[in-house]
């Protein structure tokens, strides 16, 4: 071990390659990691359509029932960069059996809960979710070669997609129809299976440092910078932007920014390894990467958010023409289906265009096409607009996924991909955190009365209030698209001199060598 404590890998990793790497492994942990990432989603997704349910069950008010939601992302960013770090220490295998196993036990004990009280403990462990898209993201990288490394991390990203499609619909249907518990309790033999496959078939990573000491107190007084600020940012709205619990949980966790830096140094001149290398995240890709999903996740958010309030008060606040009826909570969530969509066959088909492109042109391209979306969506009239517009949306956000990551994960050396795609996740989430409660602000300012039919005298979000926040969205999106061109390309026939080193990409411009093999998906063997 070198003398500054740092440990060297457990094995002798070698980089695969399209001859040396194991196709059949490796796509049976794409499968897994797929299957994975579509059941989070789907069981984050489903639960939103159920909060005035639970909130009537438990006779909260609607701020309690807002915590719900809130743990989760909050639990999720500060667990992050510790289960990332421990992840390049002990080896993704092992770090994600344990967080399925918790995610698992959270699952299925939340639709058992006979207290609010109960059911906010059990969200909060289940936020430990959030961190299974970076573990995943790591291990595609050390199991892939650089070559099919888009294409996987397209698959994942098309899984968005499929998550949230089915999501919505179906667990507004199954609340209405069976209750809200049943959303969890249906869910339950799918994590576990998943968790049983996890352990069969997924072998520990070559990339590990067991020796490494984990940095806790840092990890402790990063956690709790991120869960002040996150917890600030989402209940603002229902606390109040000035109100003395939303001021003192931004400012408790920005002034722990303050001992969190001045104890990583002096960890670090103890010649230790911090729980957040500095130096990674100046590296350009990687701040860029972080930067353009943080503005990305804002819009995205704020953007859906408002586009469930405005199918499902569309018609009387204005939005849409008179033909276009009423619609309860199920039929707005059914109205988001042809985005979920766009997003899944898009992203599936970035993951083939993208080692031709490179990534900044894609990601450059679904920053400009999610913008017009949002503004399309603002000033659509009619439902088949708004319909169309959704589409535009999904395609670009989907572009935008599928590409901007690859920058990341094939700049990052892979002992350090589970910090920094952890990292990644925290301003991702970060984003979103501050997205959804802008749109709500927006949507509760700007107010119109329903002046006849079923809904006449009730107070609704305006036409206003829905254009302000699309305009916003389709603008921070367009920063998001400005910051790419900051970054290195690593793929394509444009890459930057630094990564010339690396195997020239299959079927890329200027390749003379034998086309690619099939996407990694069992299908394609």
């Amino acid at each position: 071990m070198p003398v500054d404590g740092t440990a060297l890998p457990t094995a002798d990793p070698r980089a695969k390659t399209l001859a040396t790497f194991d196709r059949r492994y490796a796509n049976r942990v794409m499968l897994v990691l797929m299957g994975i990432v579509s059941v989070v989603l789907y069981i984050e997704g489903m639960l939103t359509p159920s909060l005035p349910t639970i909130q009537a069950q438990f006779g909260i008010t609607s701020a309690q029932a807002s915590l719900i939601i809130s743990v989760y992302a909050v639990s999720g960013v500060a667990l992050s960069p510790v289960v990332g770090k421990l992840g390049d220490i002990h080896g993704k295998r092992k770090v994600l059996i344990a967080v399925m196993l918790c995610y698992a036990a959270a699952v299925s004990v939340t639709g058992f809960s006979p207290t609010f009280s109960f059911m906010v403990a059990a969200r909060t462990v289940q936020g430990i979710g959030l961190t299974i898209m970076p573990l995943g993201m790591s291990l595609v990288r050390e199991e892939f070669p650089r070559e099919l490394v888009p294409r996987a991390q397209g698959l994942l990203s098309a899984m968005f997609g499929v998550g949230f499609a089915v999501s919505l619909p179906l667990g507004s249907w199954v609340s209405q129809d069976y209750g809200w518990r049943a959303t969890y309790h249906t869910s339950i033999p799918f994590v576990v299976l998943l968790t049983i496959l996890v352990v069969l078939l997924v072998r520990e990573s070559e990339y590990r440092r067991p020796t490494v000491k984990v940095d806790y107190l840092g990890a402790s007084l990063l956690g709790g910078g991120l869960a002040g600020i996150v917890i600030a940012l989402s209940q603002g709205e229902t606390w109040g932007w000035t109100s003395p619990l939303t001021l003192g949980f931004a400012v408790a966790g920005g002034l722990l920014f303050v001992p969190f830096a001045l104890y990583e140094a002096w960890w670090k001149r103890q010649g230790r390894e911090p729980i957040v290398d500095g130096k990674l995240l100046k590296e350009r890709n990687v701040a860029v990467t972080n930067i353009v999903l943080t503005v990305a996740g804002l819009g995205m958010y704020l953007a859906l958010f408002t586009l469930i309030y405005q199918f499902e008060y569309g018609p009387a606040s204005g939005g849409y023409n008179s033909a276009f009826p009423s619609l309860n909570i199920l039929a707005a969530g059914l109205q988001i289906i042809p985005l979920a969509l766009s997003m899944t066959a898009i992203a599936l088909l970035a993951s083939l265009w993208v080692h031709r492109t490179g990534v900044k042109p894609l990601a450059i391209a679904g920053s400009g096409i999610t913008a017009v979306g949002f503004f399309l969506v603002s000033i659509a009239r009619s439902l088949d607009a708004a319909l169309l517009s959704e589409v535009v949306i999904g395609a670009g956000i989907a572009l935008l996924n599928a590409s901007i990551i690859n920058l990341l994960i094939l700049t990052v050396d892979p002992k350090d991909m589970g910090q920094a795609t952890a990292m990644n996740n925290v301003f991702r989430n970060v984003g979103g955190s501050i997205g959804a409660p802008i749109a709500g602000s927006l949507l509760a300012t700007y107010l119109t009365t329903v002046g006849s039919g079923p809904l006449a005298g009730l107070r609704v979000p305006s036409h206003a209030g829905f254009e302000y926040a699309f305009w916003i969205a389709s603008a921070v999106t367009i920063v998001g698209g400005l910051a790419v061109v900051f970054g290195q390309e690593v793929i394509g026939p444009r890459r930057h001199a630094r990564f010339a080193h690396q195997p020239q990409l299959l079927r890329g411009a200027g390749s003379r060598g034998p086309s690619a093999p099939p996407a990694p998906v069992p299908s394609a063997d």
